[in-house]
């Protein structure tokens, strides 16, 4: 039988970590000098992608369609919107949409307490978020740093990882702000479900669509719902490309 998951607020967790509440210690950096970390979290990064080329293509059965738009950044840093409904799968997938460019995720800090990947995650690319108002200011200078670098920033806006969920969820335009503070344009991969010939398991068709820029004519504010608003619409019309559901999702 399908499998069913029952929500009150979109705010409900279906994927938690052993600590959940876990909080970044005060000398946590997201940035490091240090030529040998650098060193490792490259030769990791490479080895991690090559693994998860055989883990997105034979165990989730993802296709992405549309990424050479792409290309045409390959040389200035960009942020990527998506839909989260991949605990593992989220992690890998942007790499792979932006083939040749290094990616970073923003996500909660409760990652790094995920069984058996938590504790590389930093190594790979993810970008807690501090849960105090003293350590915001050094994660704000790592994410613009990364995107100086000429790379891409991911953000999930949805927070939460809803497995297999096959519409979108809210956006806050708090997700936006980046983009606005930093002058980058933005793109966004929606991941998307059908039902394959063989297996339970449905094939995944991530979509690659952008650029999202910035008007000049707007204030910050503006601009942050600007962009909200028209991902969100790009994302929710991708979506209609899910014909399967492989897990039902019903509110209380």
């Amino acid at each position: 039988m399908k499998k069913i998951n029952y929500y009150e607020s979109f705010e409900d967790d279906f994927v938690q970590s052993e600590d959940q509440n876990y909080k970044l210690p005060d000398d946590y950096r997201w940035i490091h000098s240090n030529i040998f970390y650098k060193i490792c979290s490259r030769l990791i990064y490479e080895v991690a992608y090559f693994i998860s080329l055989i883990y997105c293509r034979f165990f989730l059965h993802i296709r992405i369609k549309n990424r050479k738009i792409l290309k045409k950044y390959k040389n200035q840093g960009y942020f990527i919107y998506g839909n989260h409904t991949q605990p593992v799968g989220d992690v890998f997938t942007p790499a792979h949409c932006c083939k040749g460019k290094r990616t970073y995720v923003i996500a909660s800090s409760s990652n790094l307490k995920v069984k058996v990947i938590g504790g590389i995650l930093p190594i790979l690319g993810i970008l807690p978020i501090p849960d105090s108002a003293n350590k915001m200011k050094d994660f704000i200078k790592a994410v613009k740093k990364r995107v100086d670098e000429k790379n891409a920033v991911v953000i999930y806006p949805e927070a939460h990882v809803w497995p297999y969920y096959t519409k979108i969820r809210p956006f806050p335009i708090t997700s936006f702000k980046f983009p606005v503070e930093n002058n980058a344009v933005s793109f966004s991969i929606t991941t998307t479900y059908q039902k394959r010939k063989f297996g339970k398991r449905p094939r995944i068709t991530v979509y690659v669509d952008g650029p999202f820029k910035l008007d000049e004519n707007l204030n910050k504010k503006e601009n942050q719902k600007k962009l909200a608003e028209e991902i969100f619409k790009c994302m929710e019309n991708r979506s209609k490309e899910s014909t399967y559901d492989y897990i039902e999702y019903r509110r209380k």
